[in-house]
């Protein structure tokens, strides 16, 4: 088998509400779809993050796409060593995510060829669904009360707020809200995207704590691991690493300088499905859970995630997904999108050969075509946020 073509479609897809973040906001997910062709007819399907920008990560797919075309899919391992060390894309940024879509695809097509679902590729099932927060959006805390309501209502059993306000008394009233909506029982996940100084962060968190939370995520800088193992030192709360944890390499700094007490790992940030997996294996050696972080997914990107981790004992926090936000997906069935297609917050690995998902053209279509024509105000940034001229840290 051999790869003939590689196929990119931007979509953007509408959130229920925006997103809200420390430093900025976005009212939709924006994703490129990857479609690997083959001289046999099969058809592999991966998924990229638009990060920092869809003309980013698509210049980077169309520069890697030399590398990769007449080449086996099925030899995955030699694919990406082709692209990192021939490409020189080992450096990862905002090429990554582009890599790891073709990464993707190859596993798909593998499965496909193979007639069996991924995740029995990858070790075979550890656990048979897979589960994810419900994530709350920054609001009013009428809102966010509400918010709660619908999780606890769903059957989720951890919410996710993002915190680092201007303001602390803003982010206590937000957990107030969310608490009292979500009811005692619920795990509150709260992450403060690097706002915080060390001094700062210790405080904020001890003033949240009343309120009961699961983890803190990123509380300081991701480029200071000193400072995240003094902060750690220092809380009451278990410290989740993301910023910081992107990449193996990274996770590996984490570890050895004690600087959290759960690691994030991300697909789209490291390559592939492949890396996810030895992620998982670096953090388990060091006796760590690790938790799957996602810059916004489609179900194309969740399920293959979903057969990884399925696979993989130490994911044993739920996991970052979006069908809280989403209105929509691009996928046919009931496999991923919007929270109704979520049991109790989790999703059932899918049995179908590969990644068990197909394309449903309608949708690519109707969001490619809502990308090219409304594609820039889906980015990552905030008009406001842009004028108050913003800086790491916020306080």
């Amino acid at each position: 088998m051999r790869i003939t073509r590689v196929r990119a479609t931007p979509v953007a897809v509408p959130y229920r509400t925006d997103e809200t973040w420390a430093f900025g906001r976005r009212r939709g997910l924006v994703a490129l779809l990857v479609e690997v062709d083959t001289d046999e007819g099969l058809t592999g399907l991966g998924e990229a993050a638009a990060y920092p920008s869809a003309d980013a990560v698509l210049g980077a797919l169309r520069a890697m796409e030399p590398l990769v075309v007449g080449s086996d899919p099925l030899r995955i391992e030699q694919l990406v060593q082709r692209i990192d060390v021939v490409g020189t894309y080992h450096h990862t940024g905002c090429s990554s995510p582009a890599a790891a879509a073709l990464e993707t695809a190859c596993w798909d097509l593998l499965g496909k060829s193979c007639g069996t679902p991924v995740v029995n590729l990858l070790g075979g099932r550890f656990r048979d669904r897979v589960e994810f927060f419900h994530y709350v959006a920054a609001a009013g805390p009428d809102e966010v009360r509400a918010e709660g309501a619908r999780a606890a209502r769903a059957g989720a059993r951890t919410c996710y707020l993002k915190v680092g306000s201007d303001d602390l008394d803003t982010d206590l009233e937000r957990l107030a809200a969310l608490r009292e909506g979500a009811g005692r029982k619920m795990g509150i996940r709260v992450d403060a995207n690097e706002a915080w100084s060390a001094g700062a962060a210790v405080q904020a968190v001890a003033a949240m704590e009343e309120f009961g939370l699961e983890l803190v995520e990123q509380p300081v800088s991701g480029r200071n691991l000193p400072e995240m193992a003094y902060v750690r030192s220092r809380i009451g709360t278990p410290l989740l690493a993301n910023e910081a944890s992107w990449t193996r390499s990274d996770q590996f700094a984490v570890l050895r300088e004690g600087a959290a007490d759960v690691v994030s790992a991300d697909q789209q940030m490291d390559g592939g499905l492949l890396n996810l997996k030895r992620s998982a294996g670096l953090c388990a050696a060091a006796g760590v859970p690790v938790v799957k972080h996602s810059l916004g997914e489609l179900g194309v990107a969740v399920a293959a995630a979903v057969h990884v981790i399925a696979s993989t004992p130490n994911f044993r926090c739920a996991n970052q997904g979006y069908g809280a936000l989403l209105t929509d997906d691009i996928v046919e069935g009931r496999f991923a999108g919007p929270l109704e297609n979520y049991t109790d917050g989790c999703l059932e690995v899918p049995p179908e050969p590969g990644l068990g998902v197909r394309l449903d053209a309608e949708k690519v279509g109707r969001y490619a075509e809502l990308y090219r024509e409304e594609g820039a105000g889906f980015a990552f940034h905030d008009p406001a946020a842009l004028s108050r001229a913003p800086a790491l840290p916020k306080r």
